[in-house]
């Protein structure tokens, strides 16, 4: 198994920028501090999938940073990424493991106890769980207690992150829950300076995090 930190979990989200801001953003995120990335598409053509995730691979390299592929093995895959990460419809986890085999990590999106069980049993490598707040990306969300992310953590013994509208100012909300990290998108790829905006929220996130011990 591949080892990753997902301490600060970055998500694209493409919306509304051109490939050139979009290739700029991210590469300021990762300047500041993102740990872990994951290439969210779900609109694009696989063609334009391909291409961009090979780009935004070339960036992750660059700062040794693994790359996730959201839903697509195919796209994971022929970019030669670090890994998949796929919700409650997409693909089966043990039939993705199969597909990718042990070198590669596979997230999954749970939303309960039961649903992060199985995602364990299957082979998932770390959870996602939320939405802790509403989201202003296009992805469809329910709200997640912090009462479930809790018992979350508590049921299963890999990494869970914490994903749903989070940014420095309101993670607080997350005091005394043993997460991995956070995940975050239009906090940072929304930002005037992504490259602050990550040093911000992971300096945030590891302080509340010092709380937690």
């Amino acid at each position: 198994m591949k080892s990753f930190d997902s301490t600060l979990y970055f998500i694209t989200d493409s919306t509304g920028f051109e490939e050139n801001e979009f290739l700029y953003r991210i590469e300021s995120a990762l300047q500041g501090g993102v740990t872990l990335m994951q290439l969210r598409e779900k609109e694009k053509s696989t063609r334009d999938y391909l291409s961009l995730a090979q780009k935004v691979h070339k960036l992750a390299q660059k700062y040794n940073v693994p790359l996730i592929i959201d839903d697509r093995i195919d796209i994971a895959m022929a970019a030669d990424a670090e890994g998949v990460h796929l919700g409650q419809s997409d693909l089966p986890i043990a039939v993705a493991r199969q597909i990718l085999g042990d070198g590669k990590i596979i997230g999954a999106t749970a939303k309960t106890v039961p649903q992060a069980l199985e995602a364990y049993r299957q082979g998932a490598d770390y959870l996602g769980v939320g939405a802790i707040y509403p989201t202003t990306t296009k992805v469809v969300t329910i709200r997640t207690s912090t009462d479930t992310l809790r018992d979350i953590c508590a049921a299963v013994p890999i990494p869970v992150n914490a994903i749903g509208g989070l940014n420095k100012d309101n993670i607080h909300i997350l005091k005394g829950i043993p997460i991995a990290g956070i995940c975050a998108v239009s906090s940072i790829m929304k930002s005037d300076n992504p490259q602050h905006a990550a040093q911000k929220l992971e300096k945030a996130f590891l302080h509340l995090k010092g709380e937690n011990l």
